[in-house]
């Protein structure tokens, strides 16, 4: 598995509707588009913490894969 899906992966076990896109931009730095209704009625700060939460443990210790989100789009499902 590599870190795309780990981080798809680990965001959907935690937000079990989530569809998640990730771009991987080098030098572990990724940018993510998170979509799932569990956003609905969060504010971006509350969307970003669940997200964030979730691949915390990618991001800490030595050698840890995901050094920063460039970016993090959080969505609402379109009906």
């Amino acid at each position: 598995m590599n870190i795309n899906e780990k981080i798809q992966d680990i965001i959907t076990n935690k937000i079990s509707d989530a569809q998640v896109t990730v771009r991987n931009m080098g030098g572990g730095h990724f940018n993510l588009v998170v979509t799932t209704q569990e956003f609905i009625g969060k504010n971006t700060l509350a969307k970003h913490k669940l997200v964030l939460s979730a691949i915390a443990p990618l991001m800490s210790g030595p050698g840890a894969p995901v050094h920063a989100i460039d970016t993090l789009e959080t969505m609402l499902p379109t009906a």
